[in-house]
């Protein structure tokens, strides 16, 4: 798992120095979206594709959703709770109930999955995220940024849940799934290799997404709360639910891996159509991502 993250870090860091260097003229806000782009309306959707209309959909695909939404949700009620007595603004509470609760799943937690342990492992981060986390952030969390927020698109949640490719994608292969249909061995052979760019872009538009500069020190136990609850609370808490709910072997291991990722990048999105502190989140995103390359193997080797 050591050589895992040395490897994750090293692509991660690639997007840092891009961010440094800008190679080409190209700073890396822009590279970072181009980038972004292409993965989320293209080979993200070919990704989930190859991999969800042949896997196993049953009893485990059920548990897995189940075990992060729940996970989701209890990091929400105990942030919301911490977060009660100290008398914070509404602001500062709908970007840290944001920050603490969802985790890079996708942009993190696929690659990572797949090199600990192998294809099968997508799967995983694809229903722990699709069937769970983006569509609570979608719903849930679009309704949280626009209630603490001061500014926003009124656009109903629901609306904008039936706009996202991935989940158009995982609706699709669900359904061919479910219905026998076998994929065409050319077409399998395309999807798949689309698919095998996905991790190491994700992880160079992770990198460039990174923000170092205008750290203060009155984001420090903001930014650690979050930390807590997103790299200790939320994957012992998953742990425990997926193992209640049958989850066995290295699928409960991955999915309670799932559980201990960093912030997920995403929510900066949210902060800024919505006017909540994006410069908290993005301190949030990057601090959580640097200290999940230490705390990730050792739930690895906690789990195992």
């Amino acid at each position: 798992m050591v050589q895992v993250m040395i490897q994750m870090a090293a692509l991660i860091g690639l997007g840092v120095v891009w961010r440094w260097l800008q190679p080409g003229g190209l700073d890396a806000d822009r590279a970072r979206y181009a980038v972004a782009t292409l993965v989320y309306y293209l080979l993200l959707p070919a990704l989930i594709l190859s991999v969800l209309w042949e896997a196993p959909l049953g009893l485990e695909t059920g548990r897995i959703a189940l075990s992060a939404a729940a996970g989701v949700v209890a990091v929400l009620g105990l942030t919301w709770l911490v977060l009660r007595p100290v008398g914070v603004s509404r602001r500062l509470q709908g970007t840290l109930l944001l920050a603490a609760a969802w985790p890079n799943a996708t942009y993190l937690g696929l690659p990572v999955l797949e090199a600990t342990y192998g294809e099968w492992a997508r799967r995983i981060a694809i229903q722990y995220d699709l069937f769970a986390c983006l569509p609570l952030l979608m719903t849930v969390g679009v309704l949280i940024a626009r209630h603490h927020g001061n500014a926003g698109d009124p656009e109903n949640p629901l609306l904008t849940l039936v706009k996202v490719p991935p989940l158009w994608a995982a609706a699709l292969a669900a359904t061919l799934n479910v219905g026998g249909v076998a994929p065409p061995p050319p077409l399998a052979d395309l999807l798949a290799d689309i698919g095998d760019s996905v991790p190491a872009l994700m992880l160079l538009a992770l990198g460039m997404g990174l923000t170092w500069g205008d750290w203060r020190w009155s984001l420090v136990p903001a930014a650690g709360l979050v930390v807590v609850l997103q790299l200790a609370v939320q994957p012992a808490l998953v742990a425990g639910l997926g193992a209640w709910s049958g989850l066995t072997g290295e699928p409960w291991q991955a999915v309670a891996l799932e559980a201990a990722m960093p912030t997920m990048i995403l929510g900066v999105v949210l902060c800024d159509r919505y006017g909540l502190d994006t410069g908290l989140y993005a301190k949030a995103v990057t601090l959580s991502t640097v200290l999940s390359l230490a705390t990730l193997p050792a739930w690895f080797r906690i789990l195992a």
